[in-house]
């Protein structure tokens, strides 16, 4: 007797552990279907943000050189004593005016000082930022 009720336990125990396999076969196949989903949904949001990171800093570089006319290019010439008044007008630091031209913070402590002089591209968006006013300098301040 004690046979058959161990022959009917283990039978029992394989028929339900057939049952639970055959329940959660679904369940396991949507969650691998859902981790695929997953792993895509963050390897197009990792590519988004590497746009969206790029397209930031073409806009930044866009905004701020300001474009000015090769009429008034030609007829410029650089005064350090000039930009440092302009950069006092505006009241902004040389940090500050050195992002709005598109220049380091070297390079216009170098300017102002007569110790280098600007490139034509670089006298261009001198020329271009000679003629924001203050408010104006200020916002494209806040959008760098």
């Amino acid at each position: 007797m004690a046979n058959l009720a161990g022959v009917l336990k283990n039978e029992i125990a394989r028929l339900a552990r057939k049952e639970i396999r055959n329940e959660t076969s679904v369940i396991r196949k949507a969650v691998s279907q859902y981790r695929s989903d997953i792993a895509e949904l963050k390897r197009i949001t990792k590519e988004q943000q590497r746009r969206i990171v790029f397209l930031e800093s073409q806009e930044g570089k866009r905004s701020k050189t300001v474009k000015a006319s090769k009429e008034d290019i030609g007829r410029v010439r650089f005064s350090a004593k000039g930009l440092r008044s302009h950069r006092e007008k505006l009241g902004i630091s040389a940090a500050d005016y050195a992002s709005l031209v598109g220049v380091s913070l070297q390079t216009i402590y170098l300017w102002e000082r007569e110790q280098t002089k600007p490139r034509k591209s670089q006298v261009a968006a001198l020329v271009a930022v000679r003629k924001l006013g203050v408010r104006e300098a200020q916002r494209r301040l806040e959008q760098v």
